[in-house]
């Protein structure tokens, strides 16, 4: 939520004329990353969390564009935000990483390979 704050103090200083362009398109973006973390947490389920999280990192991927498309406009010098923006993209990705290392885990645990899938034992 840092992020969003960051952005949203950066863009106040933007042209009246980017209101409704590069201002409002940063600022959905920097809202939506803890806000797409946030619903995917809520929805209960490992699988539905980590796509959650995929989805807060399109949303990093688009404020970086868009971040270096205001600093090449002059509408603002985006490099601690950038700085800020990569470091939580690598701590995004490593989130991911370790819940689809756990959402593995815990599907090789729900299916033993000493059993056929109807729950029986075979004959030996």
């Amino acid at each position: 939520m840092d992020l969003a704050r960051e952005v949203y103090a950066l863009t106040s200083g933007f042209p009246n004329d980017e209101r409704y362009g590069l201002t409002s398109q940063l600022r959905r973006a920097a809202v939506s990353v803890p806000s797409n973390i946030a619903e995917g947490s809520a929805r209960g389920g490992l699988r539905e969390f980590i796509q959650f999280m995929y989805i807060a990192r399109g949303s990093m991927s688009e404020l970086d564009t868009q971040l270096r498309l205001a600093d090449d406009f002059g509408f603002c010098d985006s490099g601690r935000a950038l700085e800020n923006v990569e470091a939580l993209f690598a701590l995004l990705g490593g989130l991911i990483t370790a819940q689809r290392n756990r959402a593995d885990s815990l599907q090789a645990a729900k299916l033993p390979t000493d059993r056929p899938r109807s729950g029986r034992l075979s004959p030996q």
